[in-house]
């Protein structure tokens, strides 16, 4: 029995052919966003200190707490069981942490501190994970 090894079945979740330049300018742009946002996140969490460490860390790892959302449910390896999919696509949005960004500024302090770390940590996340080739999920759970 012999296995075939394909460029796509190594790493699945890059695109190959005429759209891989734009997947790299996107990367790219996506990698800078990131460092720039994870500078805004730890610059507004060691200025504010309090609540806006706990949210930093929510806003960091929160978006992938969908992934128990599926917990206990069928699914292939490499996908998410199509119960956690809708909750997945919504918190690796960005248009979710950038409301909240934006919505800081209508707060007075200490809770634009807050609201603004949560949204930039959130969206560091939703950007790394962009960066790392992980996008939204399809209505099976596989990767888009």
């Amino acid at each position: 029995m012999t296995t075939t090894i394909s460029p796509r079945s190594i790493r699945p979740h890059i695109p190959l052919g005429r759209n891989r330049v734009t997947s790299v300018t996107l990367r790219i742009t996506w990698g800078v966003a990131a460092t720039a946002l994870l500078a805004a996140t730890v610059f507004e969490t060691a200025k504010h200190g309090g609540a806006t460490i706990p949210l930093a860390v929510l806003g960091g790892l929160g978006p992938d707490l969908a992934f128990l959302a599926g917990a206990g449910q069928p699914h292939a390896p490499g996908q998410l069981p199509p119960r956690a999919v809708p909750l997945y696509n919504l918190v690796h949005r960005p248009w979710l942490p950038l409301a909240a960004m934006i919505g800081s500024a209508f707060l007075g302090q200490p809770a634009a501190a807050a609201l603004f770390t949560l949204g930039s940590a959130w969206l560091t996340h939703v950007a790394l994970d962009r960066v790392s080739g992980y996008g939204l999920r399809s209505a099976d759970g596989s990767r888009r």
